[in-house]
């Protein structure tokens, strides 16, 4: 590795609040880190953009850092124009952008195909370097899987997932490493293959830390609609949990004028909600997990479980503190970078793949389970076990 790390980004399309931007920018000018500006200690010096828009923002970067060039292939950003691997990191942002929708609505968003590009070079250049790659792997678990394999086999750090496992959380609190938990749950918002995946990550950083580890899982389940109301009436899922993950939301909406302490009836949920969604899946030993949906009710997400030596649900919100009128970049993703560095610098990722891994298989399920009628589909694919970091990555400072 050279002195200042080179670093490659290679994004689907780079505008105003884009995934692409809020790395991009933060990797160019810095970004506020425990009460100061940090700029982080290597450069980012080639860009691949696959789409370029109206209101695109890579050109305007790369004419204000003369050390950054956009590259017109993947391969040349890599390479820096030459025939060899010249960077030492590498950013997968295959976010936003205009691509097709398959049947079942997820959007065939290219990071397979970026990823595979990539490995291409690494293999012709004889090295490889680590890789970050935004949100879930991909659109498909055998693709995803396949992403996995191969970081195992060239040996390179890979490292992936959502924000919401490393932004603040109010209150910060981590899950006790090797605790018992009976039952957890998350209540969010957004749709399928987009948001949810953001609350499977909420559930998992905190779940994966029980006495026994990630065992994998069994199998899942969606609701949607009526049939969603039919299940939270029965109590498919705990209530007393799902009211202690609302009463850390700061955005809960009020069913009565002048009331917005008043957690809403069912009646009154069904008034705020049009359209909720929850995935219900078993873990292989037994812990049931609920992801659930709710737009028209709350803009945040907000974490509850029950765990068997604590009187009261163990709750806290992963908190994504929007910019005021939305002029700045949104902070939380200050804490990703942070970590993406750190695996950059180190040749180490902060947290194990097999976490985003195991969320990318649970969204095609639920996606699946949605378009199948919420059929109760089996998962003995997602027989995936792993060991949760000692040290917290979450933004506790």
């Amino acid at each position: 590795m050279s002195a200042r790390p080179k670093i490659a980004a290679l994004a689907t399309i780079v505008h105003k609040y884009s995934h692409a931007q809020h790395f991009v920018d933060r990797f160019l000018e810095g970004y506020g880190w425990n009460g100061r500006h940090h700029r982080p200690p290597m450069d980012l010096v080639s860009l691949y953009v696959d789409q370029i828009g109206e209101n695109d923002l890579s050109r305007a970067r790369a004419q204000r850092f003369p050390g950054t060039r956009i590259y017109p292939t993947i391969a040349e950003a890599l390479t820096l124009g030459g025939s060899r691997l010249a960077v030492d990191g590498v950013l997968l942002i295959g976010e936003h952008g205009n691509y097709p929708r398959n049947e079942k609505g997820q959007t065939l968003y290219p990071r397979y195909d970026f990823f595979m590009q990539t490995v291409k070079v690494f293999e012709a250049s004889g090295r490889s370097v680590p890789v970050f790659n935004d949100k879930h792997l991909s659109w498909s678990w055998d693709q995803a899987k396949e992403m996995v394999e191969i970081s195992r086999r060239l040996g390179f750090a890979f490292m992936a997932g959502s924000s919401l496992p490393v932004t603040w959380r109010t209150p910060s609190l981590e899950m006790p490493l090797g605790c018992r938990i009976e039952e957890a749950l998350c209540v969010g918002y957004g749709g399928p293959d987009s948001y949810d995946i953001h609350a499977l990550e909420t559930v998992q950083c905190m779940v994966e830390r029980r006495d026994r580890g990630e065992t994998g899982v069994e199998w899942l389940e969606a609701y949607r609609g009526d049939r969603f109301w039919r299940a939270h009436h029965e109590r498919v899922w705990s209530r007393e949990l799902f009211e202690a993950a609302l009463c850390r939301s700061h955005t809960l909406q009020p069913a009565r004028a002048g009331f917005n302490h008043v957690l809403p009836t069912l009646d009154e949920l069904k008034t705020l909600v049009k359209d909720p969604i929850a995935y219900h899946y078993e873990h292989r030993d037994g812990l049931r997990c609920t992801m659930i949906l709710l737009n028209g009710l709350v803009q945040d997400f907000n974490f509850a479980a029950r765990l068997p030596d604590r009187a009261d649900p163990f709750s806290t919100q992963m908190y994504l503190p929007m910019p005021p009128g939305r002029t700045t970049l949104a902070n939380f993703f200050s804490p990703q970078v942070n970590n993406v560095e750190r695996m950059f610098l180190t040749g180490r990722p902060s947290y194990p793949v097999e976490r985003t891994l195991l969320t990318t298989g649970l969204t095609a399920v639920g996606v699946d389970s949605l378009f199948l009628g919420q059929r109760k589909l089996d998962t003995p694919h997602l027989g995936i076990a792993y060991r949760a970091t000692e040290e917290s990555t979450f933004w506790s400072s």
